[in-house]
């Protein structure tokens, strides 16, 4: 057995920023990583970077224009490989990051707790037990695969991870699934020129965003030439002699659709599967997410869980404010706490991207508030107009009563970034007026909150 002062089990951004973090305090610190196709954690690998690089080089090379289907195919082929290859600078660079602490050992294998304090690393070369007397958990989450005949057993069925290896384009794709995830591929795989088609369960179309900004939504992804198919129920999956025959029903009619793929969007699930969490006497809720306190402990005072393996919005950049916390717990006075992260910006990266923070009009309505609502249609825009990218609106809910910023829904080009603005004004608790006069740079996306905030009369 081998002790270190922690165990770190996965190489995410919560656990490799600690695992540097510790080690400048001198602790022996132990890193498990199952993969070394995962060194850095699931955003560098299989989710944020190569997903938008692929959305990247797609709009940048204007793939789905290309008449030539030969070029297209080598043009997606020539993306995949240069993600592949970003990926593996950045895997490279983060595995060294680590490496050069000698305080940090990466062990390659999959986690197992033998007790609370001991951990056992199985590898193909070797067993090792760990010990350490505080532990973190950072092993993200996985695919969650629906129970549809013939989903596991296909040739053709991909998930978010595995469809980025496919080497050939697919002429025709269906997605399952019309959450964020399902879009953004759709939106990809759009632009690199398949005919996509999005089968939606619900009734409804990206339930958490207003009416408005979902019609919208669905209105730019079908004039991009996306179908969108709600109360479709998947019967069934059928490797066919070239591709998959996929077998569904809306309203009671059965259709069928032979295609060359499909990917599984339905969804992602806390990574637990092998830790043995019982035998350190670790909690799961009811979802089957690690428990958490405040502070980011278990039910074991000196095991803590860092992101999505706990539950929550799956963001990289909340496995990075997680070790915040868990270092604010450590080595600071421990008043970070988890219930004071309000109003976290998030980004759907189509095109163009739909970013929000805090409140929707329905949210807003819901909790009683006194409201006003602000909209700017982004083709007013100078710069929309300069980049000839005119699509979606912009959208802001104010107090009435306070003047207060509650939230805004930006569904318009760049607005990943301008999103964070907003963000930031919400958080210093900034009247709207703070934004409808601010002095920005010409001509910016962002410089349209001050026509958006102009549109709120006092």
């Amino acid at each position: 057995m081998t002790t270190f002062d922690a165990i770190i089990i996965g190489f995410g951004k919560g656990g490799k920023t600690l695992a540097v973090e510790l080690s400048n305090h001198n602790w022996k610190v132990a890193v498990i990583e199952r993969s070394n196709k995962m060194y850095g954690g699931t955003c560098i690998n299989i989710a944020c970077i190569p997903t938008k690089f692929l959305a990247h080089r797609a709009k940048q090379e204007q793939v789905k224009e290309v008449q030539d289907p030969k070029v297209r195919l080598a043009l997606y082929d020539q993306a995949i490989q240069e993600k592949d290859e970003l990926t593996a600078f950045l895997r490279q660079k983060n595995y060294n990051n680590l490496a050069q602490h000698e305080n940090i050992q990466v062990f390659e294998g999959t986690a197992s707790f033998v007790s609370d304090h001991e951990v056992q690393v199985t590898s193909d070369k070797e067993t090792t037990v760990l010990s350490a007397p505080q532990i973190f958990i950072n092993t993200g989450a996985e695919t969650i695969i629906p129970n549809i005949p013939g989903a596991r057993e296909s040739q053709h069925v991909y998930t978010s991870t595995s469809i980025m290896d496919l080497k050939k384009l697919p002429k025709k794709l269906v997605i399952i699934g019309g959450g964020y995830i399902g879009l953004e591929f759709a939106s990809i795989y759009r632009q690199f020129g398949s005919e996509v088609t999005i089968l939606e369960g619900g009734s409804k179309f990206i339930t958490r965003e207003d009416r408005d900004v979902a019609d919208a939504v669905y209105d730019v992804l079908s004039k991009k030439g996306i179908d969108l198919i709600l109360n479709a129920k998947v019967i069934g999956l059928q490797d066919a002699q070239e591709g998959i025959i996929l077998s569904y029903e809306v309203s009671g009619n059965a259709i069928e659709l032979h295609v060359d793929a499909v990917l599984l969007a339905t969804g992602r699930k806390p990574n637990v599967n092998g830790l043995n969490l019982e035998a350190a006497g670790v909690k799961l809720d009811e979802r089957g997410a690690i428990q958490v306190d405040v502070h980011l402990r278990t039910s074991v005072s000196h095991i803590w869980a860092l992101g999505d393996v706990k539950g929550g919005p799956q963001f990289t950049y909340i496995s990075l404010d997680d070790y915040r916390i868990v270092k604010d717990d450590l080595f600071g006075n421990g008043t970070r706490r988890t219930e004071d992260r309000n109003n976290v910006p998030y980004s759907v990266f189509i095109d163009p991207p739909l970013s929000r923070v805090g409140l929707s009009e329905e949210e807003a309505r819901q909790k009683k508030y006194n409201i006003k609502v602000a909209k700017l249609p982004a083709a007013t825009i100078p710069r929309a107009r300069l980049i000839q990218e005119t699509d979606g609106f912009l959208k802001a809910i104010v107090d009435a009563d306070t003047n207060k910023i509650l939230g805004a829904t930006l569904f318009c080009a760049e607005s990943s970034e301008v999103i964070n603005m907003v963000s930031m004004a919400i958080q210093m608790e900034q009247p709207y007026t703070f934004l409808r006069d601010h002095i920005f740079t010409h001509p910016t996306m962002s410089e349209a909150l001050n026509d958006l905030f102009s549109q709120i009369k006092a």
